[in-house]
């Protein structure tokens, strides 16, 4: 049987699609999802502190609010329990095929369908196909010497052990981001020592950390309108932020300056103050929002390291300075293989043509949803759709929208397949590449925006009110629209 649409992923975007799908009356389609629950990233990502650094209120879609954040900035469970609830409020546990992982996408031109090969062996079909699967779905380990020598425990953020006790330990964090400014501060609290292995410091801002009232609940529940105008009110508040983050301005350096602050309020030692000082432009890296990783890193049972790596060995890790630190465990946040250059797996288009090969050097779309060659084939967190300063829900939301709009297209005039123009792919991609020249995030610091030859194909240059401009309309000249055979 051929399917309307299939979706890959069950995290935020799969089952976004899948409700924007119902709520427009499109049923025959399908989600399939590689592992056995919902959640995607917040069902993987379960390591001690684990939290959102993006307000509850935007961290969700509009066409599904929650009245019931128990606080401002959720944990990992409290969003796995929203995502849980989708699925049941919006009846999509049916639509689900779990422990199916897509391996390849062929599309058939004379059919107008793609075919969609899974590892266990069976084939789905489908007029389109949305592209969910994230892109913080595979965890990455860090090419370090030594690897495979380490003979201590090595659990990986994404990939948490709840059966090890770090407890009296002497654990080893390599990796100073969003995830590991989280973890550090609950490690500290019990394991003997923690060591912090520095590559580059991040500029941190506080938290604006707060429990949500019952009173509050009450009145969004009662008054769901309420809501709608809080969570307005955080999206501009967000982005008037885009002033300071995705371009350099003097509002850049009043963010650095309160970035330094509360360095200075929160750690004593001038020369650790130094080492936790970046050399780059806020906005080039990822922002990293916490009250309590300073705090901990100025603990007496925690260390930070700012020598590199040289290698792994048995009993630990041996820094550049000769020195040897000897561990029980060694925690990689390190982040996962955004892919920014090829595929999670084959695509294959029109004519034979293979997207992984046509993003070897560097990943491309139009409006970060369409690839010219690969008709019916809709991308969520696609190139250049990164926020830098605001809830990357709000972007997803506006893909999946568009997606839908050109779904409903196909199906309003019985059309066999929507194909982007290269010239407008191209027009578009020149364009966001000039834009991104003058960004925050193309200042010169190595991050994982950028490939290793410097191509920018992860952040979107500009409001997030730009963005959403941007998708509001499917532009019918820009695609090649071919009819279906008449009988």
């Amino acid at each position: 049987m051929t399917n309307s649409v299939v979706i890959i992923g069950a995290g935020f975007a799969g089952l976004g699609a899948a409700i924007r799908l119902r709520q427009n009356g499109i049923e025959d389609f399908v989600i399939v999802e590689r592992d056995s629950a919902v959640g995607g990233t917040w069902r993987d990502n379960t390591y001690p502190g684990a939290a959102c650094d993006i307000p509850s209120l935007l961290y969700s879609f509009s066409f599904a609010q929650n009245p019931d954040w128990p606080q401002g900035y959720s944990g990992s469970h409290d969003i796995l329990g929203y995502i849980e609830w989708m699925v049941e409020k919006f009846d999509l546990r049916r639509f689900i095929q779990f422990n199916t992982e897509v391996t390849a996408l062929s599309f058939d031109e004379a059919a107008g369908v793609w075919s969609i090969a899974t590892a266990e062996g069976k084939t789905f079909t489908s007029v389109s196909v949305i592209m969910a699967q994230g892109p913080l779905s595979n965890a990455s380990l860090p090419p370090i010497r030594g690897l495979d020598t380490y003979t201590g425990k090595t659990i990986h953020s994404a990939r948490w052990d709840h059966d090890y006790d770090p407890t009296g330990k002497r654990v080893a964090v390599i990796g100073t981001g969003a995830s590991a400014v989280q973890i550090i501060p609950e490690l500290v609290k019990t394991a003997a020592q923690v060591k912090v292995f520095q590559r580059t410091p991040g500029w941190v801002l506080p938290r604006l950390q707060y429990h949500t009232p019952e009173w509050n609940k009450r009145l969004y529940r009662q008054f769901p309108f309420t809501q709608s105008v809080a969570r307005k009110g955080v999206f501009w508040a967000h982005e008037f932020m885009a002033l300071g983050l995705v371009w350099p301005t003097a509002m850049t350096t009043a963010l650095q300056g309160l970035s330094r602050l509360q360095l200075r309020r929160q750690v004593k030692d001038q020369w650790m103050r130094r080492q936790l000082t970046p050399r780059f432009t806020a906005g080039c890296k990822r922002l990293l929002v916490t009250n309590d990783y300073y705090p901990a890193l100025a603990k007496e049972n925690c260390k930070l390291i700012t020598w590199p790596i040289a290698t792994l060995c048995p009993n630990g890790i041996r820094t550049a300075d000769g020195i040897e630190h000897h561990v029980d465990a060694i925690v990689f946040a390190t982040g996962f293989d955004v892919c920014k250059t090829g595929t999670p797996f084959p695509v294959t288009g029109l004519n034979g043509r293979s997207l992984g090969e046509e993003w070897s050097t560097g990943a491309y779309a139009y409006k970060s949803t369409s690839v010219a060659g690969y008709p019916n084939l809709y991308l969520t967190f696609g190139p250049n759709s990164g926020p830098g300063h605001n809830s990357a829900l709000v972007y997803m939301e506006a893909q999946i929208d568009y997606a839908v709009r050109a779904i409903r297209t196909l199906n309003r005039w019985n059309l066999k397949y929507l194909d982007v123009r290269d010239d407008a792919q191209r027009r578009f991609n020149e364009g966001i590449q000039q834009r991104l020249a003058k960004t925050t995030c193309n200042s010169g610091c190595r991050s994982w925006y950028l490939t290793d030859d410097g191509f920018n194909a992860t952040m979107y240059p500009g409001f997030a009110t730009q963005y959403l401009k941007q998708m509001a309309e499917l532009h019918h000249p820009d695609y090649h629209a071919v009819q279906k055979a008449t009988q």
